[in-house]
């Protein structure tokens, strides 16, 4: 049986040979490929694209795989968790917005500086990430979940910038969707050569990193350098993956794919693991490649290739749940806080409140000075602005609820709407109306993007229900079916027609659709909402305390896991139905109400709800305000508030 499972590779290889064969004899004939590579004479324009085109993209293919495959593989064994590689650590999504900034606003230095523009975005979003792990010895969920939370903020800020830039779509979308093409040699050479020397500075970091395997206090005792390999190594990491985003684009998950796929094959030793890993990720992004290619010249649509390779990531996500250690009492400290007196937050957050009311309605721009307006004024605008103030809030609300929740239920602060992945099901059903009835109008969209939603609170319900999944593996469960979603609209966005505009606009989030209908529609569901999650008080009460206490108090755990989560999926979905998936109010909202002193449960929801209202009430005003006459995405601005928060709580040492 062993000897069977290595023939999987071979006949991966031999596939993937033969796409490549088939590919490039479109273009020259098999047999005349001597006559392209040794011919002194001037060639053709088909055997131009050969030379120039076909080869190098193949060599290419394998150059990228493979430092991403090392790079998975590297965190991997430096974490000892086995879903962690540039994309579920958000590495790849920072050094995606450092690009998308500097082709957008610094042209000039990017031209010749590409490697240093993406390894600092691959950096900065490294460093935040490891910045708020370390405190818990880099557990696997708080990592990943942090990881999460950076790239949905450094996505939200390319999506943004990119419909600011409306001139520059199409090529940030292709390049964000790891194309491969090429027109010359120069990005095989250049990875090539960075490859090598990673593989060499790899070899002689193995060692140590190995010795890591044994726990902080052997590998000490054995004369390592604990916080010198660990920055070595993550470094290493991170660079491999700025080097491959920085020649193609967004490659995502062969990082994550590669050691899987070697251990699946059989092998087990770390050393092997690290060793190999290189080879499947080429192989890997060799085979997609080809499988791309072949699927574009019999059915004429054109996908990158990066956009396909994403497709594998949910999937392999939830096979690997299993393998993936917890630490869940550790989680459970993060919602110990000292509570303050409440008094001084209800009157904060209702000033507060009463402030964005008066912004929203009764302040305008003219597109120079920032203006008042009359009695008169307002009421001939608030038609047109409490419909979108009041969605917004209501959003708002529904999203900062479900953090709490969620917080609460999991035992982890780092949990928020953005992980159960129910955003990510209605942006796939929205974009699923838009591809098969692209006639059907604004009712058929909401439709797909709720049927969307449902689907996925299906799937994270199933995996509530299995009594063996820890709590916190949920939100891994949501963050593989999420990925997943994501993954389907990149491919979507990267074909570049209509569709593309119509989900990225979508995806950046806007209350402008609202109308008064919608607005009190979504308003009765975020006080329902509310309602029905203050009853489940006493649950949300003794969760956090461990599944073992809640069990001796007759609760039935799996039951309480799927109600509460079946709410949260039901308040996430409304939300993004109607004003777009927004980034980051459901985390920061409850951390803050909890901080403000409403520390019990029933006060903690209702405190994160309005603050979340208000939180995202003001970002609507300044969505359609700061660069007046024209509107920025609602989630631009609230990954703004997000950012800075997680920022200063990792300068605070806080989680």
């Amino acid at each position: 049986m062993k000897h069977c499972i290595w023939l999987v590779p071979l006949a991966a290889l031999l596939v993937a040979i033969a796409l490549f064969v088939h590919e490039a004899s479109l273009v020259v004939e098999t047999g005349a490929w001597g006559d392209a590579i040794f011919s002194t004479a001037s060639p053709s324009m088909d055997q131009v694209i050969l030379l120039y085109g076909t080869f190098p993209r193949a060599g290419v293919a394998l150059a990228a795989g493979a430092a991403l495959g090392l790079s998975g593989a590297l965190l991997q064994q430096l974490l000892r968790n086995p879903i962690a590689d540039p994309s579920t650590l958000g590495i790849s999504a920072g050094a995606q917005l450092a690009i998308v900034v500097a082709t957008l606003f610094f042209p000039e230095f990017l031209d010749g500086n590409r490697t240093f523009v993406a390894l600092f975005g691959a950096g900065a979003a490294a460093a935040i990430v490891f910045a708020l792990a370390w405190r818990r010895a880099f557990e696997p969920v708080t990592m990943v979940v942090s990881g999460l939370l950076v790239g949905v903020t450094a996505a939200a800020f390319s999506a943004a910038l990119t419909l600011a830039q409306g001139e520059y779509l199409m090529s940030l979308v292709t390049w964000n969707g790891g194309s491969l093409s090429q027109q010359d040699w120069s990005v095989f050479q250049s990875l090539s050569i960075e490859l090598v020397m990673a593989a060499i500075l790899s070899a002689l970091l193995l060692r140590p990193l190995l010795l890591l395997g044994l726990g902080d206090a052997g590998a000490r005792a054995l004369g390592v350098n604990l916080a010198g390999i660990r920055f070595a190594v993550a470094a290493l990491a991170t660079a491999l993956a700025g080097f491959v985003a920085a020649g193609v684009g967004l490659i995502s998950f062969v990082g994550l794919a590669a050691p899987a796929l070697v251990r699946g094959i059989g092998v087990r030793r770390p050393a092997m693991v690290v060793t190999l890993s290189p080879f499947a990720g080429g192989l890997l992004l060799f085979l997609c490649d080809g499988i791309v290619q072949y699927v574009a010249s019999s059915a004429g649509e054109t996908f990158p290739t990066g956009a396909v390779t994403a497709l594998i990531g949910g999937p392999l996500l939830l096979w690997l749940l299993p393998r993936v250690r917890t630490m869940e009492l550790h989680e459970r400290s993060a919602l110990i806080v000292k509570p303050t007196a409440l008094r001084r937050g209800l009157p904060v957050f209702a000033l507060a409140a009463i402030v964005v009311i008066v912004l929203a309605l009764a302040v305008a721009r003219n597109g120079v000075h920032w203006v008042m307006l009359d009695v008169h004024q307002i009421a001939d605008l608030a038609p047109l602005r409490w419909p979108r103030l009041l969605a917004s809030a209501a959003a708002g609300g529904l999203l900062a609820l479900t953090g709490a929740v969620l917080q609460r239920m999991t035992g982890n602060a780092m949990a928020s709407p953005e992980v159960i992945g129910v955003s990510g099901g209605a942006g796939l059903g929205f974009a699923a109306a838009l591809t098969f009835w692209p006639m059907g109008g604004a009712l058929t969209q909401l439709g797909g993007a709720g049927a969307g939603a449902l689907i996925v609170m299906a799937l994270v319900l199933g995996f509530a229900s299995r009594r063996h999944l820890p709590a916190d593996k949920l939100l891994l469960a949501g963050i593989a079916i999420g990925s997943l979603s994501s993954s389907v609209l990149a491919a979507l966005m990267a074909i570049g027609d209509q569709r593309s505009w119509q989900i990225l606009a979508w995806l950046g989030g806007s209350a402008s659709t609202a109308t008064s209908t919608t607005a009190i529609l979504l308003a009765a569901i975020a006080a329902v909402g509310l309602a029905v999650s203050l009853f489940f008080t006493r649950w949300l009460s003794v969760l956090p305390l461990g599944a073992p206490v809640a069990r001796s108090l007759g609760m039935s755990v799996p039951v309480s896991r799927v109600v509460l989560l079946l709410i949260c999926g039901i308040a996430t979905g409304a939300a993004s139905l109607l004003v777009g998936p927004l980034s980051f109010v459901g985390l920061i909202a409850p951390h803050i109400a909890l901080r403000a002193g409403f520390v019990r449960s029933g006060d903690h929801m209702a405190a994160s709800f309005l603050l979340g209202a208000v939180v995202m009430a003001f970002a609507d005003f300044g969505a359609r305000t700061a660069t007046f006459p024209y509107e920025l995405p609602l989630g631009l601005f609230a990954a703004m508030v997000g950012a800075p928060y997680l920022i200063w709580l990792v300068a605070r040492g806080e989680r």
